[in-house]
C-alpha cells in the first residue's frame, strides 16, 4: 500500500511544480487539485491491499511514476513559473521611453545642480521609467534562521542587481539619493530598502566583487563631479573584471538601509556596508547624518515588497513587524511603524 508519507512527498512535490500563481504570488493549488492529490494514492492504496507483494511494489512504482509526469504536466505551464514571478515583481516600475535620456546626457545635465535641485531632477527620471532595463532583472537572495522554538526557516527576497541607475542597459548613471527621495521612489515601484542583514547576505550571494574605491573626504563628496567621478571608476572596475550586467554586484557602494534606529530618529539617514572583498565592511551602522544627505559613496538598492517565507508569500513589512519572523530579515529585531516612515517623508 502507499504510505502516508509517500503521499505527503508526492503531494509536496505536485505543489512546487505547479508553480507560482495567484496574481504574481505563489498559490497553492485548486481544491479540486488538491483533493485529487490526496484521493488518487488513497484510492490505489486500497486497490493494492489485496494484490501480491510483488504486484503491490510494482503498482506502488507505477503510481509513484504516473504522479510525478502529472505533477510535470500541471505545473508550469499551467500556471506562472519562477521567473513569470520576478517578473511580475516589477510590474509597477514604468516602461523606459524610446527617448528616455542616457546616463551620460543625464549626468551632463545636472553637472552644476546640487541638494534639492538635484534630487527632484533623480526622481523624476526614476517615476518616469528612464533606468535600465537589467535593473528589472530581479535576483533571489536566500536568508535563514532560527525562529522562537527553534524552528528553521527560509526567506527570499528578491532584489535589483546594482543600485539605482539612470539611463539604458548601454549608457546608465549610478546616482546616490537622499532618503526622502529614495524611499519615494521605492514606494512608487513596489520595493523597500535593504536592512543591514539584508546588505551582508546579499554580498555573500553575489556574483562579482569589486573592491571598494574611497576618494578623499571633504566637502566635495557631496558634488556631482565626485558622483560622475566615481561612477566611472566603478565602470572600469567592471570592465576590468569581466562583469555582465546580468550579474548580482555588489561591494562598490554604501547602501542606504532600513533600521529600528531609523525608526526612532526618523529626520536621519541610515547608511551600511561598502564590503572590501574578505566580507568586512567600511561603514559600520551609522544614522549620524541628515535625512536630506547624499554622497558619492552612497547607493540606493531595491528590495521587492514580496518576500517568500518557507515558499510562502507574504509583505515585508509584515515579516519585519512580526516579533516571530523578523530575524529572517533582520538582525536588529523587529522594525515597526515602517510605513509610517514612508509616509513621513512623502513618499507615494
Amino acid at each position: 500500500m502507499i504510505s502516508r508519507r509517500l503521499a505527503r512527498e508526492i503531494l509536496i512535490f505536485g505543489r512546487r511544480r505547479q508553480g507560482l500563481q495567484r496574481d504574481h504570488l505563489p498559490a497553492r493549488p485548486a481544491r479540486a487539485s488538491t483533493i485529487g492529490w490526496w484521493l488518487f494514492p488513497t484510492v490505489c492504496g486500497i486497490l493494492t491491499v489485496s494484490l501480491s507483494l510483488e504486484v503491490a511494489v510494482r503498482t506502488r512504482a507505477a503510481i509513484l511514476l504516473f504522479m510525478i509526469i502529472l505533477c510535470i504536466w500541471s505545473g508550469p505551464a499551467r500556471g506562472k513559473g519562477f521567473g513569470d514571478l520576478l517578473t511580475s515583481l516589477v510590474h509597477r516600475v514604468p516602461p523606459r521611453e524610446a527617448t528616455a535620456m542616457g546616463g551620460s546626457e543625464f549626468a551632463r545635465r545636472i553637472s552644476a545642480a546640487s541638494g534639492p535641485a538635484r534630487e527632484e531632477a533623480m526622481e523624476a527620471q526614476y517615476l518616469s521609467g528612464n533606468l535600465p532595463d537589467f535593473l528589472r532583472q530581479l535576483k533571489p537572495v536566500t536568508l535563514k534562521a532560527r525562529l522562537q522554538g527553534g524552528k528553521a526557516a527560509v526567506a527570499t527576497i528578491f532584489v535589483m542587481p546594482d543600485y539605482l541607475a539612470v539611463g539604458s542597459d548601454k549608457d546608465f548613471f549610478l546616482t546616490p539619493m537622499n532618503l526622502k527621495t529614495a524611499l519615494d521612489v521605492a514606494a512608487t515601484y513596489g520595493f523597500i530598502l535593504p536592512t543591514r542583514k539584508m546588505v551582508d547576505t546579499i554580498f555573500s550571494q553575489s556574483d562579482v566583487h569589486l573592491t571598494p574605491e574611497p576618494m578623499p573626504a571633504g566637502p566635495e563628496m557631496r558634488s556631482t563631479r565626485y558622483y560622475l567621478t566615481h561612477d566611472r571608476t566603478i565602470k572600469a572596475q567592471r570592465r576590468s573584471v569581466g562583469a555582465t550586467l546580468a550579474a548580482l554586484i555588489s561591494g562598490h557602494k554604501k547602501d542606504v538601509v532600513l533600521s529600528p534606529r531609523l525608526l526612532r530618529n526618523p529626520e536621519r539617514i541610515a547608511i551600511y556596508g561598502w564590503h572590501w572583498p574578505w566580507g568586512a565592511p567600511i561603514q559600520p551602522l551609522s544614522t549620524v547624518h541628515g535625512a536630506a544627505y547624499a554622497d558619492y559613496s552612497h547607493g540606493i538598492r531595491l528590495v521587492s515588497e514580496t518576500v517568500l517565507i518557507d515558499d510562502e508569500p507574504k509583505s515585508v513589512y509584515t515579516v519585519l513587524e512580526d516579533p516571530a519572523l523578523a530575524g529572517l530579515l533582520s538582525d536588529e529585531g523587529v522594525l515597526k511603524g515602517l510605513r509610517g516612515l514612508f509616509a513621513r517623508h512623502g513618499a507615494r
